[in-house]
């Protein structure tokens, strides 16, 4: 039987997303956006809640596309409201519009959303050594950083707890522990 991180139990939407998603470098603007609003709606709640309304989360968000989400209107945010198939928290849905406009703005100073993310860490992830559930940190000091430029940017629900969790699960970092059979087909 293959060895896991902690965290992942026994759903089998919680094994696949660890085994082939999660700390897996995302490059991809498209992609990043969509685990920020994943991360965004998770705040506060379990990730297993939000793993489970994905798809929910992909028709009632057109697909992540942040283009469109910009774009949405009062019309639309009233919708989102009474889709009982998200998260509907009238903050988050807010949010998710706002940091769509500012996604944009990122990639018009920066040439794309992943150039300016992956800077914080120099291009490459960075990869940790965690040996047991106590290692993992809940925020680092580069999460702080990051936290605090995107607010400074306009982005909502971006604390520093949200921001290291995106960095997880896209690949920043590796935080997968050294006994989890993901450590080491994950580093680069």
């Amino acid at each position: 039987m293959k060895k896991r991180c902690f965290w992942v139990g026994n759903d089998p939407l919680y094994i696949a997303y660890h085994d082939t998603e999660w700390g897996v470098p995302v490059y991809d603007d498209a992609k990043l956006f969509e685990f920020l609003i994943l991360e965004t709606f998770q705040a506060g709640l379990s990730w297993i809640t939000v793993l489970k309304k994905r798809e929910n989360f992909r028709k009632a968000f057109d697909n992540f596309d942040y283009q469109k989400i910009a774009k949405y209107d009062d019309k639309k945010y009233e919708n989102l409201l009474q889709d009982a198939g998200i998260i509907r928290n009238k903050l988050k849905i807010k949010a998710t519009i706002s940091n769509a406009q500012n996604f944009m703005k990122v990639q018009e100073e920066f040439g794309s959303f992943s150039k300016y993310i992956w800077a914080f860490t120099d291009g490459k992830p960075i990869k940790n050594s965690f040996k047991k559930r106590e290692d993992v940190p809940a925020t680092t000091d580069l999460s702080d950083k990051l936290s605090k430029d995107l607010k400074k940017r306009g982005f909502k629900f971006v604390g520093s707890t949200v921001i290291y969790a995106h960095m997880q699960a896209t690949g920043m970092v590796n935080d997968h522990t050294t006994d989890c059979f993901r450590y080491s087909e994950v580093s680069y």
